[in-house]
C-alpha cells in the first residue's frame, strides 16, 4: 500500500547539525589551507576565507529558500529548471566550437569550458545546476510511474553527452551513477540496469583510450611511483605524501608542508591531502566517519519518506553526496585516477557549495514529513 503523508514536523535535527558541523570544518579548512596561496597571489591570508564564508552564507539562504519552498512545490518548476541547466550546458558545448564570441563570458580554464561567467565577474558551472536540476526531474517523472527505459536511456545520454564535450568526463560518471540509483529506487529491476552499468563501463574505456591526458591518469593510477614526478605523477605523488607525513595524530593544525605551494588544488580537489597531512589518521577518520553519519542520514531519510517522490528526491540527494565523497576520497588515497570532483561541504568553490546545500534543503524538506515503518 501507499504510504500516506503526514503533517510537517521538525526536520531531521542530527542531519542539519551534521551539516552544520562539515561546513564549519570546511571553511577553517579552506582557510588553513589557502593561507600561503592568498598571501602569494592576492596580497592577503583571507583571500579564500573570505570567499569560502561568503558561499556558504549563500548556500544556506538558498537551502534555507528550497526548503521553506518544499520539495513538492518545487518539483512543480522541475522541468524548467532541468530545461534551464540544458540550455547552459549547450552554451559551454557551442563556446568550445565558437570561442572568438564566447571567450569573453565562458572562457577556457585548465583545457576545458565549464564556467558561465555572468556580468560583474560572478561564476557558476552548469554542471554543477545539472546534478540538483536532474535529481529533481527524474524524482518527479518516476514518481508518476513512467519509466521507460529507452527514454530515461535518452535523456542520461543528452545530459552526459554535453558535461563530457565540455570536456568533464568525471562530472558525466557522477550525473550517471546519480540517475542509475534513481532508476533503480523507481522500482526497476537490477537486472536491467546490468548491460547499462557495463556498456557506460565499456564508453568510459573508450573515452580514456581516446584521450591521451585521460591514458596519462590511467598510467600514473596504475604505477603512481614509475610516472614522472614532475609531470604526470607530480599530483598524486604529493597528495600520497601529504596523508603519509601525518602518521597517526598528523603535523598539527596550520603545520602542512604540503601547502607551501607543492599540493596542486590544495583548496579544492586535494583538502583531504591537509587534512590528512595535519590531523593524521586520526581526523581523517574522524572526517570520513562524519560524511558516512550524513549519508546514512540522508538513506534514512528516503526509507522513511511519506511518497515516492520524496523518496526518490532523497535518495538522489543521498546518492549524490555518496558517491562524491568516495570518488573524491578514493582519488586521494589512489585507489581511483585523479579527477575534478571536489569534497562535498569542505572544499572551496561556490557553484559546488550552492548547489549542494540547496540539495540538502530538499533532504531536509522531505525529513520534515517523514514517517516510521511499522516494520
Amino acid at each position: 500500500m501507499p504510504r500516506l503523508k503526514q503533517t510537517s514536523h521538525s526536520p531531521d535535527i542530527s542531519l542539519l547539525i551534521g551539516v552544520i558541523l562539515l561546513l564549519i570544518f570546511g571553511v577553517i579548512m579552506v582557510y588553513d589551507a589557502s593561507v600561503v596561496y592568498a598571501h602569494e597571489v592576492f596580497g592577503g591570508k583571507y583571500h579564500f576565507l573570505i570567499l569560502q564564508s561568503l558561499w556558504v552564507l549563500l548556500g544556506t539562504l538558498a537551502a534555507f529558500f528550497v526548503y521553506k519552498l518544499g520539495y513538492q512545490r518545487l518539483s512543480k518548476l522541475s522541468f524548467t529548471i532541468f530545461a534551464l541547466s540544458l540550455f547552459f550546458l549547450l552554451l559551454t558545448v557551442i563556446a568550445r566550437f565558437l570561442p572568438a564570441v564566447f571567450e569573453a563570458f565562458i572562457p577556457k580554464v585548465y583545457g576545458a569550458r565549464r564556467w558561465i561567467y555572468l556580468p560583474g565577474g560572478m561564476g557558476f558551472q552548469p554542471s554543477e545546476l545539472a546534478k540538483f536540476s536532474f535529481i529533481l526531474y527524474l524524482s518527479a517523472w518516476f514518481a508518476k510511474k513512467k519509466q521507460r527505459f529507452s527514454s530515461f536511456l535518452f535523456l542520461l545520454a543528452v545530459l552526459c553527452g554535453l558535461v563530457v564535450l565540455q570536456p568533464d568526463y568525471g562530472t558525466a560518471m557522477v550525473i550517471a551513477a546519480i540517475g542509475l540509483c534513481i532508476y533503480f529506487v523507481s522500482g526497476v529491476s537490477i537486472l536491467k540496469l546490468l548491460p547499462l552499468g557495463l556498456g557506460l563501463g565499456i564508453l568510459g574505456i573508450l573515452f580514456i583510450i581516446n584521450s591521451p591526458y585521460r591514458m596519462q591518469r590511467l598510467q600514473t593510477y596504475l604505477d603512481p611511483a614509475a610516472a614522472d614526478p614532475l609531470s604526470g605523477g607530480y599530483h598524486i605523488q604529493q597528495i600520497l605524501m601529504a596523508i603519509g607525513s601525518g602518521g597517526a595524530f598528523g603535523l598539527g593544525f596550520g603545520q602542512s608542508r604540503q601547502k607551501y605551494e607543492y599540493l596542486p588544488e590544495v583548496t579544492t580537489d586535494s583538502i583531504f591531502a591537509v587534512v590528512g597531512e595535519e590531523l593524521g589518521f586520526v581526523g581523517t577518520v574522524a572526517v570520513v566517519a562524519a560524511f558516512a553519519f550524513l549519508i546514512f542520514k540522508s538513506f534514512a531519510v528516503a526509507r522513511e519518506a511519506p511518497d515516492d517522490l520524496g523518496k526518490l528526491v532523497a535518495t538522489g540527494v543521498a546518492s549524490w553526496l555518496a558517491i562524491q565523497v568516495l570518488v573524491n576520497l578514493a582519488a586521494m588515497t589512489a585507489l581511483l585516477p585523479l579527477t575534478g570532483i571536489p569534497l562535498p561541504l569542505i572544499s572551496y568553490g561556490g557553484s559546488s557549495m550552492i548547489f549542494m546545500m540547496m540539495a540538502m534543503g530538499l533532504l531536509l524538506s522531505v525529513s520534515r514529513y517523514t514517517v516510521r515503518s511499522s516494520k
